[in-house]
């Protein structure tokens, strides 16, 4: 009977489909390898190689000559919107904090959701609906674009919304054919994670857009890229780099430009790194005028799971809320749940109040506390952790909207779809007051 190699393919989330190497665990590709340390590569994360094979891989690391460009480019600093690291900061995986929630007493997982019930029914009810789909969106929501470009209603529909509102909270105007006045629409579009650039799509075609900036650290196929430099008023410009290494005052074509950002789905850390890219001259310990002042943002969030302590833009607003870094790790590990369920459903007349009826005198021995807390996460309903990790994720993006507030912004944060057109369906508005 014919067996596989039992190496772990991680990115692929499956053991290697090779035959076995006769008296082997493994095939011909992986006997050599299942020895070795896998690390990632220190010029690309994206993949990992074996430690022994570093010094080799990085000669010829497909990265290397992108990383050698970047470095001789003004805009690319280094971790600036990282964040400052604190001692004792590290970036934590899913199966760190899932560890870290199973070795919890089930007295102290209860009292750590009740306080995300708690915190989360005194900060984050004013989360109001607004789906909006604009009128100057119609090209695109009756299909009347361009056939060959890819056309998905659910997609389409997050894209106008997001557009809808930033039209209603006054940042977007529909710019006019007759308008000869460049006040009519925004000098420029700044795309954070722009994948292949849809959103940014439908912006320039429904809203008249002139000058685009793309930031993505990935290289992607059938772009947008493409049918935005045949409109012959549009200049377009792809930054490929990591938003943490960006300094947007330092890019050229922006100089002395206001601009608008924007993002769909900005994933975990990605979102706080945005927010101190576009307002870095009030994050610095020794603030300048910026040279390419934002008038507006409209960032829908995403992939809360991934937020990294020593990443996330408002600790303070955590701490001062009684969230430590432990108990943040643990709601980032949290908002998983939120996706755990039908993603089709729609938890809104949910009962946010359940109980997990959980005692004082439920201590156990601490030789069981792992197997109790992990045997009452598996007990509990899949429309409860759900809740829960809805609960997570407003608290998350409550403490980047406070955040906005506090540097001088007005801004809104709305849920701008039903969550059956998408779960992750909470946006960040704002402009500046000016």
């Amino acid at each position: 009977m014919e067996t596989h190699c039992n190496f772990w393919l991680p990115k692929k989330k499956r053991f290697c489909a090779n035959t076995l190497l006769k008296d082997s665990q493994f095939c011909g590709n992986h006997t050599q390898r299942s020895n070795g340390q896998w690390i990632p590569c220190p010029i690309h994360p994206s993949h990992s190689v074996l430690e022994e094979n570093l010094q080799s891989h990085l000669k010829r690391c497909p990265f290397y000559k992108q990383a050698q460009s970047l470095l001789l480019q003004p805009y690319y600093q280094e971790g600036i919107n990282a964040g400052k690291e604190q001692q004792g900061d590290q970036n934590f995986s899913s199966e760190m904090k899932r560890n870290a929630v199973h070795s919890m007493t089930p007295f102290q997982f209860s009292l750590l959701i009740n306080k995300i019930k708690s915190l989360h029914a005194s900060l984050c009810n004013d989360i109001r609906d607004s789906f909006k789909i604009p009128q100057a969106c119609d090209i695109w929501t009756n299909r009347q674009v361009d056939r060959t470009l890819p056309f998905q209603e659910k997609h389409v529909m997050q894209q106008a919304s997001i557009l809808g509102n930033l039209e209603e909270f006054g940042v977007l105007k529909v710019k006019l054919e007759t308008s000869v006045d460049d006040d009519d629409g925004v000098p420029a579009v700044v795309e954070f994670g722009a994948g292949r650039g849809y959103l940014t799509q439908v912006l320039t075609d429904c809203y008249g857009i002139d000058k685009i900036l793309l930031v993505e650290r990935k290289s992607y196929k059938l772009k947008a890229d493409r049918s935005l430099r045949q409109k012959e008023s549009v200049t377009l410009e792809r930054l490929r780099i990591d938003i943490e290494d960006l300094k947007l005052d330092a890019v050229e074509s922006l100089q002395g430009v206001p601009y608008l950002a924007i993002g769909k789905h900005l994933c975990g850390p990605a979102t706080d790194m945005t927010l101190r890219c576009c307002i870095r001259e009030q994050c610095d310990d020794s603030p300048s005028e910026s040279t390419c002042p934002m008038i507006g943002l409209a960032i829908a969030t995403c992939c809360h799971h991934l937020c990294q302590w020593k990443h996330y833009i408002n600790k303070q607003y955590m701490l001062n809320s009684g969230i430590s870094k432990d108990d943040f790790n643990a709601m980032t590990w949290f908002t998983s749940w939120a996706v755990d369920a039908d993603h089709g459903s729609d938890l809104s007349g949910t009962d946010w109040s359940f109980d997990l009826q959980i005692r004082e005198n439920e201590h156990v021995e601490s030789d069981l506390n792992t197997y109790e807390v992990k045997d009452m996460v598996k007990n509990m309903k899949a429309v409860d952790r759900a809740v829960v990790g809805l609960m997570c994720k407003d608290i998350i993006d409550v403490g980047r909207f406070m955040w906005l507030k506090e540097h001088g912004l007005e801004c809104e944060l709305v849920k701008y779809v039903q969550s059956n057109i998408s779960p992750e369906n909470r946006l960040l508005v704002a402009r500046q007051k000016s």
